[in-house]
């Protein structure tokens, strides 16, 4: 199931994200709001439990997470995620997952990767600014499926239909959320009009 957040501060951060004037440091803050707000959005896949606290006056019911949440960054630009999830997640455990992409073949190619133990109880955010073919994002539902996740949920800023088409075809079951959904890929397999690279920008390598 797709999600697409509907907010006009988004909007005006996907502008300035989409901008190739805009410096490295604005595209950060950009992100970093952007991610604010999926994580926000995020929350609703979140389990509950109920516990009991003393108040000054009395003792009341609570709440706390019901899940072992786990963050799974894609390098490298699901970095730029993570730091708005821990804000608002901070009991989540973060793992890694790197992945390289032939530009002629389009190939998925894993360099590294490091995921927490999962639990039964586990949901895990898996974190890439870029759902383009869904190639790579296929890799590491798969790779997360091989050790025990039964709970998964895509977080991108931009997504294309047709990597969107991909991941629910294959992984009906897991959730997409984005903040906008572009028009498609060009031939290359970019996302138009996308914003380029998103790791390059973010880290200023460009």
């Amino acid at each position: 199931m797709l999600t697409v957040l509907d907010n006009p501060l988004v909007r005006r951060d996907i502008t300035f994200l989409r901008d190739k004037a805009t410096p490295p440091d604005r595209f950060r803050a950009a992100m970093q709001r952007i991610g604010t707000a999926l994580a926000v959005e995020s929350a609703k896949f979140l389990g509950m439990r109920t516990l009991r606290v003393q108040t000054p006056l009395e003792e009341t019911e609570g709440y706390a997470i019901g899940h072992d949440v786990i963050l799974l960054p894609v390098l490298r630009a699901g970095a730029s995620l993570v730091q708005a999830f821990i804000d608002l997640m901070p009991e989540a455990r973060i793992g890694y997952i790197g992945l390289s992409r032939n530009e002629e073949t389009l190939a998925i190619h894993e360099y590294y990767c490091n995921i927490p133990a999962l639990t039964p109880e586990s949901l895990v955010f898996v974190l890439d600014p870029m759902l383009a073919t869904g190639g790579s994002m296929c890799s590491t539902l798969e790779r997360l499926q091989e050790r025990g996740a039964k709970r998964m949920v895509i977080v991108s800023v931009i997504a294309a239909p047709e990597g969107v088409k991909r991941i629910e075809t294959a992984f009906p079951n897991v959730q997409i959320l984005t903040s906008t959904l572009d028009r498609g890929l060009n031939e290359h397999g970019f996302i138009v009009p996308g914003l380029g690279d998103a790791g390059d920008r973010y880290h200023g390598t460009v």
